[in-house]
């Protein structure tokens, strides 16, 4: 594995997984950035990956002498370390507030909510209060009270939080995970169309044909 110098954003990612968020994210950043793809069982689990994090999993970025894993993390940060993109309110804007609120909610609620629910374990209704998500139905009544404005989750102020709340739902209607509710449909058709994000898909959507090319 190459040693960055300080000053290159590095991306540790495989087509197929959750890096797809954090390559959207770094397609909106508009700064120039390495990738290195890592594959499940073998690179991702080598050594020296594990070096930069322990759980063996991607994405990961480093930049600066920093290591963010998580991606919600890296896409708050990101937005925080290149304030000139104008991806995240300042500390003293009062939509600072909505803004990690709902970033953080999709990262915390929602993807248990949603994994529990595909997994065919969902906290039973009298144990309900004792999950974080509450219930399903409540997390999903949220998620759509946050994107039923619009455009974005700012109002007409694009940000990271539309990266990854984005992100989540994009993938629960493509798999089935989140019903196909209209403010949903709505906001995914809104995002879809971001050059930034076009762009990111089809440069992971090369990696994917090139390693099935080499297989």
């Amino acid at each position: 594995m190459i040693q960055p110098s300080d000053d290159e954003i590095v991306f540790y990612t495989n087509p197929m997984s959750r890096g797809r968020i954090v390559r959207w994210m770094l397609e909106e950043v508009g700064r120039a950035y390495r990738t290195v793809a890592l594959d499940y069982g073998t690179t991702m689990k080598a050594p020296d990956y594990l070096a930069i994090n322990p759980m063996g999993k991607v994405p990961a970025v480093t930049w600066r002498g920093v290591t963010v894993t998580e991606c919600a993390a890296i896409c708050a940060w990101l937005a925080d370390a290149v304030p000139e993109a104008g991806l995240a309110p300042a500390l003293e804007d009062p939509a600072r507030g909505p803004y990690l609120r709902w970033l953080f909610f999709a990262a915390g609620p929602v993807e248990a909510a949603v994994t529990a629910k595909a997994l065919g374990l969902l906290a039973p209704a009298d144990k309900a209060a004792m999950a974080g998500y509450g219930s399903f139905e409540q997390t999903v009544n949220a998620l759509e009270q946050a994107v039923t404005p619009g455009p974005w989750i700012l109002g007409d102020r694009f940000s990271a939080a539309d990266v990854y709340v984005g992100s989540q739902i994009l993938w629960g209607l493509q798999f089935g995970t989140l019903p196909a509710r209209d403010a949903f449909k709505a906001y995914a058709a809104r995002l879809s169309g971001r050059e930034a994000a076009v762009r990111a898909r089809e440069i992971d959507d090369a990696l994917l044909a090139a390693a099935s090319t080499e297989g």
